[in-house]
């Protein structure tokens, strides 16, 4: 049984857009986004791509789960994995899906199942074993999915829109800010009044200042622009994170080198690493 005081973070999947899987990147991993944060008893899951497979491997035996699912937004790369995290298999599990960014287009639900619906997939979301919620929230909104476990929210600047995350416990705080693009010389003020004083901040660092140009409009920031927002915040630890898939094992440990002399006891996030307060 976890500790009642337990409070990290674990990554599953640390890549944006698409997996890439290979020998140029073993070392950081080459699954899409998916972190574990254990709060004690809780288990919140952040976003679900394809790194969620292995974390629903990784609770195998397990049952009696009631866990949060919480998604920055519901581009593919989110929710590929959603199909296949076991825990939806077990009849004895309860999991709980959130999202805020739809702002009533669509539901949260219709939006999931439209990925898991024929001819894209086979099996629709009616087959999960798992007892399922879902809930659509206004960004900005703070929430509690369990008692005690309070979450901080607000909107980030990405295409079809997306929602940043704090979660504050036992004294400690992380927050989990990706898919946003910054405007150059302008520090984005929501996410700066999310993350202040946070001890872990984990933030959309897709491209370096230098590739940023062009890629503008695409949605995504750079790990400079992590390390502003860090120093403006004056958050404890940054940890870069969304990696571009294009970004080999050799090309990272260049940015892991740029993020420690720019802010030292900065990480670059990879697949197992597991970050405390």
């Amino acid at each position: 049984m976890p500790d009642t005081q337990d409070f990290y973070v674990r990554f599953w999947g640390v890549r944006g857009s698409i997996a890439c899987p290979g020998p140029n990147t073993i070392r950081y991993g080459g699954n899409t986004s998916c972190v574990e944060l254990r709060c004690g008893e809780h288990l919140v899951i952040f976003d679900a791509g394809t790194g969620l497979r292995q974390l629903g491997s990784s609770l195998k035996g397990q049952s009696d789960l009631d866990l949060d699912i919480m998604l920055s937004h519901t581009h593919l790369d989110h929710i590929i994995g959603l199909p296949f995290f076991g825990p939806l298999f077990d009849s004895k599990n309860h999991i709980n899906f959130w999202a805020g960014h739809l702002e009533g287009e669509y539901s949260l639900k219709q939006a999931l199942g439209a990925m898991m619906s024929s001819p894209l997939f086979p099996i629709p979301i009616e087959e999960f074993d798992a007892a399922t919620s879902f809930h659509d929230f206004e960004v900005g909104s703070e929430l509690e999915p369990k008692p005690g476990l309070k979450i901080k929210t607000t909107s980030l600047n990405h295409p079809d829109k997306a929602c940043a995350y704090r979660v504050d416990f036992g004294g400690k705080s992380i927050c989990y800010v990706t898919d946003t693009e910054h405007k150059t010389g302008e520090l984005d003020r929501n996410i700066l009044d999310l993350i202040e004083g946070t001890d872990i901040f984990i933030y959309d660092s897709m491209y370096t200042d230098e590739e940023y140009p062009q890629f503008k409009g695409w949605g995504h920031s750079t790990w400079q622009e992590g390390v502003r927002l860090a120093d403006a915040g004056k958050v404890g630890r940054l940890v870069l994170f969304h990696h571009d898939p294009s970004h080999n094992d050799s090309f990272m440990d260049e940015i892991a080198s740029g993020v420690d002399r720019a802010r030292p006891g900065s990480l670059v996030a990879q697949e197992g690493m597991v970050v405390k307060p």
